[in-house]
């Protein structure tokens, strides 16, 4: 069966300003750190409101590896439902929707922080966020078609497109089948070949430096890992990057394909 997620266009003639953030992954003081830096107001502990009506747009891979979870969760949350921002989801994101859903997953790269950090947090809340993941787009246009979004990326072809096929897309961006020394999914180069009008902006794959490939751009710069928590201010197209308090979690090399869930 093929599972519907919100329309890919819903969002389309919204024109922004955004502020777009990669992988946060549990780092919630980090997240608190850049939403400062970004000039964010902050109401409550997970209220925050720009000055000037920016809105921050996540791309996903909230949970797992990092420290606090729930509270990235809940800041996440409050700001889409009060329709103050946007998030993609994650592969990270749908592996704990379905463990939320009572679901067999396989408990490594990092869910098992996550489980962890959940035992403390009251039933209703899980239900909130099941339903909340569920609900997120796999990947989202916006500024009229010149912004597109979506956690490992998504092909010209598929803007705006709902398949189950763009939805792995989205989460986990195209992998050849084959795995690298460390065991990890070799992924091919989709933004090599890209050549459409619309900016492509993702993370998933964690690189030390942000990545810019014809017209594509990887904002993923490892957080969880020691490196950056970055944000690209849209439609500026320039950014703002705060350093990881430590490194919370270890991979078997840097630059990370990270095709788990």
């Amino acid at each position: 069966m093929i599972r519907t997620s919100p329309d890919p266009r819903a969002y389309i003639d919204d024109r922004g300003p955004f502020d777009l953030i990669g992988d946060i992954h549990g780092c919630f003081d980090e997240l608190v750190s850049l939403l400062e830096r970004l000039g964010y107001d902050r109401r409550d502990v997970h209220d925050w409101h720009h000055p000037e009506g920016r809105r921050p747009v996540f791309l996903g891979d909230l949970v797992d590896r990092g420290p606090d979870s729930p509270g990235v969760l809940r800041t996440v949350k409050a700001s889409v439902t009060a329709g103050r921002g946007y998030c993609v989801v994650g592969n990270h994101d749908d592996k704990f929707r379905r463990w939320l859903a009572g679901r067999d997953v396989k408990i490594s790269h990092g869910i098992r922080e996550t489980i962890d950090q959940m035992q403390a947090e009251p039933d209703p809340f899980r239900e909130e966020l099941a339903d909340f993941i569920d609900r997120l787009p796999h990947h989202l246009i916006l500024d009229e078609g010149r912004l597109v979004v979506a956690h490992a990326g998504v092909q010209a072809d598929m803007h705006g497109e709902d398949s189950s096929r763009v939805r792995a897309f989205a989460m986990f961006g195209e992998v050849t089948g084959e795995r690298d020394l460390h065991g990890l999914p070799i992924r091919r180069d989709w933004a090599r070949n890209y050549s459409g009008d619309a900016t492509i902006v993702h993370g998933h794959v964690a690189e030390p430096e942000i990545r810019e490939r014809n017209n594509v751009i990887c904002i993923d710069t490892g957080c969880v890992f020691g490196g950056h928590l970055t944000a690209m201010r849209w439609p500026e197209r320039d950014y703002v990057q705060v350093p990881a308090r430590e490194a919370w979690f270890h991979s078997p090399r840097w630059a990370v394909d990270d095709n788990s869930g």
